[in-house]
């Protein structure tokens, strides 16, 4: 039996409003279906269609008349619960340097692989969901994606953009090979200049529980903190079924801090903050 799940997350957010919208496909077994979630700062709602609605090409993903890419996003959604309407262009994308997964992307069998696809990149357009209005005029966007078989059992993940800048830090528990270990992938943006950190590279956790998290990888130094959650129900993959119950703070008050050789580039506090954190005590 097949068992997998391929999907992007594409967040869209300006000083007041945020929208995160999950395109994604899955199948477990000889079922194959696929969503759209939308995630707003006050809402959550998962919109399944059927398996022939889904088509993707290199730059988009397509379902039913909804369309995601590196130009944008266009968004046609009727239920009796959700109606959503809109366009959000996308500015030029900023990608990685190379792979988030570094060798990783490599090795056969994983669980789940993870991609970021741009850091940043502008965003301008309007949605309108269920009567109220999204406006993104100068507004950030950020988009990544995930594909394999399931969720990490246990995992951390934030991001944020912020003036001159932006990041991504993503912790979890990684099954390979019938053990365990726990794998780190992040980037920082700061003023032009791309740091990687990763297990890969030898960043190792210093701490990590009660949505607190700090990172060490030689010289560098990334802690990232929860501070106010705003979690809304999302769902996950577990062998394909979109069965599991995630919670993720679209926006949220987090905050970080990044040093280089014991002196921080960066320290602030946003209520601009994407969390989740699941299940580390």
């Amino acid at each position: 039996m097949f068992h997998s799940f391929y999907g992007w997350y594409l967040k869209c957010q300006s000083d007041t409003q945020t929208l995160a919208v999950i395109p994604a496909v899955h199948s477990a077994g000889n079922k194959r279906t696929c969503s759209i979630q939308v995630i707003t700062d006050h809402d959550a709602w998962t919109v399944p269609f059927a398996a022939d609605s889904y088509r993707r090409t290199r730059e988009n993903i397509f379902i039913g008349k909804n369309r995601f890419g590196k130009k944008g996003i266009y968004l046609s959604i009727h239920t009796q619960q959700l109606t959503v309407r809109g366009r959000l262009d996308f500015g030029p994308l900023l990608p990685l340097k190379y792979d988030i997964m570094g060798p990783f992307a490599l090795v056969p069998f994983m669980e789940c692989r993870h991609s970021v696809r741009s850091m940043r990149h502008s965003v301008k357009g309007n949605v309108c969901i269920n009567g109220q209005k999204y406006s993104f005029q100068n507004a950030w966007g950020y988009w990544e994606g995930d594909r394999g078989r399931s969720f990490p059992k246990t995992y951390l993940w934030t991001q944020c953009c912020f003036p001159g800048g932006a990041l991504m830090l993503s912790v979890a528990d990684i099954p390979m090979a019938g053990i365990h270990f726990t794998g780190i992938i992040g980037a920082v943006l700061w003023r032009g200049k791309e740091y990687r950190i990763a297990t890969y590279l030898g960043a190792g956790i210093a701490g990590i529980q009660n949505g607190t998290v700090r990172v060490i990888q030689g010289s560098l130094e990334l802690d990232a903190r929860l501070l106010e959650a705003s979690e809304r129900p999302l769902k996950a993959p577990v062998r394909g079924n979109m069965v599991r119950t995630i919670h993720e703070s679209a926006s949220c008050r987090a905050s970080y801090r990044f040093c280089k050789e014991g002196r921080p580039l960066f320290a602030f506090e946003t209520d601009r903050a994407s969390f989740e954190f699941e299940y580390f005590s």
